[in-house]
Protein backbone atom coordinates (compact mmCIF):
# COMPACT_ATOMS: atom_id res chain seq x y z
CA UNK A 1 0.00 0.00 0.00
CA UNK A 2 1.27 3.52 -0.91
CA UNK A 3 0.23 6.45 1.27
CA UNK A 4 -2.10 7.83 -1.19
CA UNK A 5 -3.75 4.57 -1.63
CA UNK A 6 -5.31 5.48 1.97
CA UNK A 7 -8.73 6.31 1.27
CA UNK A 8 -9.26 2.94 -0.02
CA UNK A 9 -8.24 1.28 3.68
CA UNK A 10 -9.76 3.85 5.90
CA UNK A 11 -12.58 5.31 3.82
CA UNK A 12 -13.00 9.52 4.03
CA UNK A 13 -16.51 9.05 6.23
CA UNK A 14 -14.16 7.03 8.76
CA UNK A 15 -11.47 9.54 8.64
CA UNK A 16 -14.25 12.49 9.11
CA UNK A 17 -15.69 10.56 12.55
CA UNK A 18 -12.52 10.33 13.78
CA UNK A 19 -11.46 14.08 13.03
CA UNK A 20 -14.55 15.28 14.65
CA UNK A 21 -13.60 13.42 17.70
CA UNK A 22 -11.13 15.11 17.78
CA UNK A 23 -12.47 18.85 17.63
CA UNK A 24 -12.55 19.56 21.29
CA UNK A 25 -8.75 19.56 21.66
CA UNK A 26 -7.19 23.48 22.19
CA UNK A 27 -5.20 24.02 19.29
CA UNK A 28 -5.32 21.38 17.11
CA UNK A 29 -6.82 22.56 14.30
CA UNK A 30 -9.38 20.50 11.58
CA UNK A 31 -6.44 20.45 9.56
CA UNK A 32 -3.90 18.94 12.46
CA UNK A 33 -6.37 16.50 13.04
CA UNK A 34 -6.47 15.35 9.54
CA UNK A 35 -3.28 14.94 9.32
CA UNK A 36 -2.86 12.87 12.58
CA UNK A 37 -6.11 10.42 11.73
CA UNK A 38 -4.14 9.71 8.73
CA UNK A 39 -0.95 9.48 10.03
CA UNK A 40 -2.37 6.66 12.22
CA UNK A 41 -4.46 4.74 9.76
CA UNK A 42 -1.24 4.82 7.62
CA UNK A 43 1.45 3.58 10.06
CA UNK A 44 -1.10 1.04 11.55
CA UNK A 45 -1.91 -0.52 7.91
CA UNK A 46 1.45 -0.17 7.44
CA UNK A 47 2.12 -2.57 10.73
CA UNK A 48 -0.05 -5.04 10.26
CA UNK A 49 1.33 -5.40 6.28
CA UNK A 50 4.91 -5.69 7.81
CA UNK A 51 3.72 -8.42 10.41
CA UNK A 52 0.92 -10.20 8.24
CA UNK A 53 -0.85 -8.52 5.03
CA UNK A 54 -3.60 -5.86 4.54
CA UNK A 55 -7.01 -6.99 5.69
CA UNK A 56 -9.34 -8.02 2.66
CA UNK A 57 -12.20 -4.95 3.12
CA UNK A 58 -11.06 -1.54 4.26
CA UNK A 59 -10.56 -1.10 8.43
CA UNK A 60 -12.89 0.93 10.18
CA UNK A 61 -11.53 1.36 13.85
CA UNK A 62 -8.26 3.18 14.55
CA UNK A 63 -6.51 0.50 17.17
CA UNK A 64 -3.36 1.62 19.08
CA UNK A 65 -0.51 0.39 17.71
CA UNK A 66 2.43 -2.42 19.41
CA UNK A 67 5.63 -0.09 18.36
CA UNK A 68 6.58 2.99 16.56
CA UNK A 69 6.61 2.23 13.04
CA UNK A 70 9.34 4.04 10.12
CA UNK A 71 7.95 6.53 8.38
CA UNK A 72 9.52 9.15 5.86
CA UNK A 73 9.09 12.35 5.60
CA UNK A 74 8.47 11.84 1.86
CA UNK A 75 5.87 9.06 2.83
CA UNK A 76 4.13 11.71 5.15
CA UNK A 77 3.82 14.64 2.60
CA UNK A 78 2.10 12.15 0.05
CA UNK A 79 0.10 11.12 3.01
CA UNK A 80 -0.82 14.58 4.02
CA UNK A 81 -1.24 16.26 0.80
CA UNK A 82 -2.89 13.65 -1.33
CA UNK A 83 -5.69 15.56 -3.65
CA UNK A 84 -4.23 18.90 -2.68
CA UNK A 85 -1.52 21.16 -4.09
CA UNK A 86 1.67 19.14 -2.66
CA UNK A 87 3.12 19.85 0.18
CA UNK A 88 6.60 19.38 0.72
CA UNK A 89 8.79 16.94 2.42
CA UNK A 90 9.88 19.63 4.75
CA UNK A 91 6.23 20.79 5.11
CA UNK A 92 5.45 17.52 6.05
CA UNK A 93 8.17 17.80 8.96
CA UNK A 94 6.87 20.37 10.17
CA UNK A 95 3.61 19.17 10.20
CA UNK A 96 4.58 16.42 12.12
CA UNK A 97 6.90 18.30 14.56
CA UNK A 98 3.39 19.90 15.71
CA UNK A 99 1.92 16.88 15.80
CA UNK A 100 4.41 15.77 18.65
CA UNK A 101 4.27 19.43 20.02
CA UNK A 102 0.63 18.45 20.57
CA UNK A 103 1.36 15.41 22.73
CA UNK A 104 0.24 13.06 19.82
CA UNK A 105 3.13 11.57 18.37
CA UNK A 106 6.32 10.69 19.46
CA UNK A 107 9.19 11.28 16.56
CA UNK A 108 12.41 9.69 16.98
CA UNK A 109 15.28 9.49 14.76
CA UNK A 110 18.17 7.08 14.84
CA UNK A 111 20.50 8.68 12.22
CA UNK A 112 19.51 6.33 9.39
CA UNK A 113 15.50 6.59 9.67
CA UNK A 114 12.28 8.48 11.13
CA UNK A 115 9.99 6.26 13.52
CA UNK A 116 6.69 7.16 15.11
CA UNK A 117 4.63 6.15 17.59
CA UNK A 118 1.25 7.64 18.21
CA UNK A 119 0.68 8.58 21.59
CA UNK A 120 -3.03 7.24 23.96
CA UNK A 121 -5.76 10.01 23.06
CA UNK A 122 -8.72 9.42 25.57
CA UNK A 123 -10.84 11.12 23.22
CA UNK A 124 -10.35 7.79 20.60
CA UNK A 125 -8.78 5.30 22.59
CA UNK A 126 -11.22 5.39 26.16
CA UNK A 127 -14.52 5.74 26.83
CA UNK A 128 -15.76 8.56 29.23
CA UNK A 129 -17.97 6.24 31.08
CA UNK A 130 -15.30 4.01 32.08
CA UNK A 131 -12.45 6.31 31.87
CA UNK A 132 -13.40 9.67 33.59
CA UNK A 133 -10.89 12.36 33.33
CA UNK A 134 -9.50 13.18 36.90
CA UNK A 135 -10.13 16.06 39.09
CA UNK A 136 -8.16 18.75 38.82
CA UNK A 137 -6.92 21.80 41.26
CA UNK A 138 -4.71 24.77 41.47
CA UNK A 139 -2.46 24.61 44.09
CA UNK A 140 1.31 26.02 45.25
CA UNK A 141 4.38 24.89 43.57
CA UNK A 142 5.41 22.68 46.19
CA UNK A 143 9.67 22.79 45.27
CA UNK A 144 10.43 19.42 46.99
CA UNK A 145 7.44 17.12 45.13
CA UNK A 146 7.17 19.36 41.78
CA UNK A 147 10.02 20.43 40.65
CA UNK A 148 11.61 16.80 38.85
CA UNK A 149 7.64 16.42 36.99
CA UNK A 150 7.44 19.81 36.13
CA UNK A 151 11.13 19.78 34.59
CA UNK A 152 10.15 16.70 33.14
CA UNK A 153 6.88 18.56 31.55
CA UNK A 154 8.66 21.30 30.25
CA UNK A 155 11.88 19.62 28.35
CA UNK A 156 8.84 17.14 26.77
CA UNK A 157 6.74 19.85 25.65
CA UNK A 158 9.51 21.80 24.39
CA UNK A 159 12.04 19.47 23.61
CA UNK A 160 13.11 20.98 20.25
CA UNK A 161 14.55 23.60 22.01
CA UNK A 162 16.40 21.78 23.99
CA UNK A 163 19.75 20.82 23.12
CA UNK A 164 20.56 18.23 25.85
CA UNK A 165 18.01 17.31 28.18
CA UNK A 166 20.74 15.76 30.69
CA UNK A 167 22.33 19.06 30.79
CA UNK A 168 19.02 21.12 30.62
CA UNK A 169 16.38 19.53 33.43
CA UNK A 170 19.03 19.63 36.31
CA UNK A 171 19.66 23.29 35.60
CA UNK A 172 15.43 23.87 35.08
CA UNK A 173 15.36 21.61 38.58
CA UNK A 174 17.61 23.74 40.09
CA UNK A 175 15.85 27.36 39.21
CA UNK A 176 12.71 26.18 39.82
CA UNK A 177 13.40 25.64 43.58
CA UNK A 178 15.83 29.20 43.52
CA UNK A 179 12.65 30.96 42.27
CA UNK A 180 10.49 29.06 45.20
CA UNK A 181 12.51 30.82 47.55
CA UNK A 182 12.73 33.82 46.35
CA UNK A 183 9.08 34.66 45.60
CA UNK A 184 6.77 31.64 46.00
CA UNK A 185 3.52 33.12 45.41
CA UNK A 186 3.54 33.47 41.45
CA UNK A 187 4.27 29.73 41.01
CA UNK A 188 1.23 27.64 40.88
CA UNK A 189 0.17 24.42 39.36
CA UNK A 190 -2.26 22.35 38.31
CA UNK A 191 -2.43 19.17 40.27
CA UNK A 192 -4.61 16.16 40.06
CA UNK A 193 -6.36 15.40 43.13
CA UNK A 194 -5.98 11.29 43.16
CA UNK A 195 -2.37 11.24 43.13
CA UNK A 196 -1.23 14.80 43.47
CA UNK A 197 1.34 14.86 40.43
CA UNK A 198 1.31 17.97 38.76
CA UNK A 199 -0.13 18.04 35.19
CA UNK A 200 0.25 21.75 34.46
CA UNK A 201 2.34 24.80 35.70
CA UNK A 202 2.52 28.95 35.54
CA UNK A 203 5.48 30.85 36.95
CA UNK A 204 4.35 34.79 37.29
CA UNK A 205 7.54 36.39 37.65
CA UNK A 206 7.82 40.39 39.17
CA UNK A 207 10.60 41.61 37.00
CA UNK A 208 12.76 44.45 38.62
CA UNK A 209 12.26 47.66 36.42
CA UNK A 210 16.19 47.31 35.39
CA UNK A 211 15.22 43.98 33.04
CA UNK A 212 12.32 45.60 31.55
CA UNK A 213 14.10 46.70 28.53
CA UNK A 214 14.29 42.73 27.93
CA UNK A 215 11.45 42.79 26.84
CA UNK A 216 11.87 45.07 24.04
CA UNK A 217 14.46 42.74 22.80
CA UNK A 218 15.19 39.15 20.98
CA UNK A 219 12.25 36.67 23.07
CA UNK A 220 15.19 34.77 22.57
CA UNK A 221 17.15 36.54 25.33
CA UNK A 222 14.56 34.76 27.53
CA UNK A 223 14.83 31.52 26.95
CA UNK A 224 16.79 30.92 29.92
CA UNK A 225 15.61 27.70 31.56
CA UNK A 226 15.41 26.00 28.16
CA UNK A 227 19.58 27.88 26.97
CA UNK A 228 22.75 27.33 27.96
CA UNK A 229 22.93 30.97 29.42
CA UNK A 230 24.67 30.98 32.82
CA UNK A 231 22.64 34.01 33.83
CA UNK A 232 19.37 35.14 34.14
CA UNK A 233 18.66 38.23 32.08
CA UNK A 234 15.53 39.24 34.18
CA UNK A 235 16.11 40.02 37.98
CA UNK A 236 13.36 39.10 40.48
CA UNK A 237 12.00 42.28 41.91
CA UNK A 238 12.34 42.29 45.76
CA UNK A 239 9.10 42.12 47.54
CA UNK A 240 7.88 46.06 48.29
CA UNK A 241 9.17 47.32 45.25
CA UNK A 242 7.53 50.56 44.22
CA UNK A 243 9.46 50.47 41.05
CA UNK A 244 7.98 46.78 39.99
CA UNK A 245 5.85 47.34 37.37
CA UNK A 246 5.39 44.49 34.86
CA UNK A 247 4.79 40.43 35.80
CA UNK A 248 6.92 37.75 32.95
CA UNK A 249 5.03 34.73 32.82
CA UNK A 250 8.08 33.12 32.28
CA UNK A 251 5.86 29.99 31.25
CA UNK A 252 2.14 28.71 31.37
CA UNK A 253 1.93 24.97 30.41
CA UNK A 254 -0.73 22.30 30.66
CA UNK A 255 0.18 18.29 29.93
CA UNK A 256 -1.82 17.94 26.20
CA UNK A 257 -3.69 15.48 28.08
CA UNK A 258 -5.37 17.72 30.15
CA UNK A 259 -6.24 20.80 27.88
CA UNK A 260 -10.06 20.62 28.51
CA UNK A 261 -11.85 23.83 28.76
CA UNK A 262 -13.05 23.00 32.12
CA UNK A 263 -9.26 22.44 33.54
CA UNK A 264 -8.09 25.74 31.45
CA UNK A 265 -10.43 27.77 33.01
CA UNK A 266 -9.61 26.49 36.52
CA UNK A 267 -6.08 27.36 35.97
CA UNK A 268 -6.42 30.98 34.19
CA UNK A 269 -9.26 32.07 37.30
CA UNK A 270 -6.21 31.03 39.89
CA UNK A 271 -3.83 33.06 37.58
CA UNK A 272 -6.36 35.95 38.31
CA UNK A 273 -6.34 35.43 41.97
CA UNK A 274 -2.84 35.48 42.27
CA UNK A 275 -1.96 38.60 40.17
CA UNK A 276 -4.77 39.95 42.68
CA UNK A 277 -2.46 38.32 45.33
CA UNK A 278 1.23 39.79 43.60
CA UNK A 279 -0.57 43.29 43.54
CA UNK A 280 -0.48 43.45 47.06
CA UNK A 281 2.84 42.69 47.28
CA UNK A 282 4.13 45.11 44.30
CA UNK A 283 1.04 48.15 44.16
CA UNK A 284 2.50 49.19 41.10
CA UNK A 285 2.09 46.17 39.00
CA UNK A 286 0.34 46.82 35.51
CA UNK A 287 1.87 45.03 32.79
CA UNK A 288 1.63 41.43 32.11
CA UNK A 289 4.44 39.62 29.33
CA UNK A 290 4.34 36.70 27.51
CA UNK A 291 6.71 34.70 24.98
CA UNK A 292 4.66 32.44 22.44
CA UNK A 293 6.83 29.69 20.49
CA UNK A 294 6.22 28.34 17.66
CA UNK A 295 4.58 25.34 17.86
CA UNK A 296 2.77 26.24 20.56
CA UNK A 297 -0.45 24.26 21.07
CA UNK A 298 -2.04 27.37 23.00
CA UNK A 299 -1.10 30.39 20.72
CA UNK A 300 -5.00 31.12 19.94
CA UNK A 301 -6.09 30.96 23.93
CA UNK A 302 -3.32 34.07 23.83
CA UNK A 303 -5.06 36.12 21.61
CA UNK A 304 -8.36 35.22 23.13
CA UNK A 305 -6.95 36.55 26.42
CA UNK A 306 -6.54 39.88 24.69
CA UNK A 307 -2.39 39.66 24.23
CA UNK A 308 -1.46 41.96 21.78
CA UNK A 309 1.83 40.84 19.93
CA UNK A 310 4.69 43.92 20.45
CA UNK A 311 7.57 41.95 18.47
CA UNK A 312 8.56 38.66 16.77
CA UNK A 313 11.96 37.13 15.85
CA UNK A 314 11.85 35.24 12.99
CA UNK A 315 14.20 32.64 13.01
CA UNK A 316 12.43 30.99 15.79
CA UNK A 317 9.26 32.30 15.52
CA UNK A 318 8.99 33.29 18.70
CA UNK A 319 7.38 36.88 19.96
CA UNK A 320 6.61 39.04 22.70
CA UNK A 321 2.65 39.56 23.72
CA UNK A 322 1.88 41.94 26.31
CA UNK A 323 -1.57 42.49 28.57
CA UNK A 324 -2.63 45.10 30.57
CA UNK A 325 -2.80 43.51 34.05
CA UNK A 326 -6.65 45.36 34.81
CA UNK A 327 -7.93 44.52 31.56
CA UNK A 328 -6.64 40.49 31.99
CA UNK A 329 -8.39 40.40 36.01
CA UNK A 330 -11.66 41.96 34.25
CA UNK A 331 -11.84 38.96 32.08
CA UNK A 332 -14.75 36.59 32.36
CA UNK A 333 -12.70 33.45 31.82
CA UNK A 334 -15.86 31.31 31.46
CA UNK A 335 -17.51 33.11 29.04
CA UNK A 336 -13.74 33.74 27.10
CA UNK A 337 -13.02 29.72 27.05
CA UNK A 338 -16.72 29.25 26.30
CA UNK A 339 -16.04 31.63 23.04
CA UNK A 340 -12.83 30.19 22.21
CA UNK A 341 -12.13 29.74 18.36
CA UNK A 342 -9.47 27.50 17.56
CA UNK A 343 -6.88 28.10 15.26
CA UNK A 344 -8.17 28.03 11.53
CA UNK A 345 -6.89 25.21 9.83
CA UNK A 346 -4.25 25.64 7.44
Amino acid sequence: MQPHELDLWFTPECQQHYITLLSGRIGLTRRRAECFVRLWAYLSLKQQQAVTQLPPLPISRLQPLAEPVACSHREAAQLFYTGKDQGSDRAAGMMLDQLVTLGLIDKKFDGNRISIRIRAVPELTESPRLSPFPSVQPDAFNPRTDAIPIASLLTHTYGWLVKDAAIAQPKIIKTLRAWAQQYPTGMRVLRRCDNLQPVGMSILFPVASESEANFFRPPAKSFYLTSKAKSDPFQIASLGDMNCTAVFERFWIVDSEYLRRDYLCQFLEDAQATLTQMKQDFPNLCDLYIVVVHPIHLSSLATTLGFQKTGQEASLSAYWMYQAIDRFLALDMKQVLGDLQLEAAR
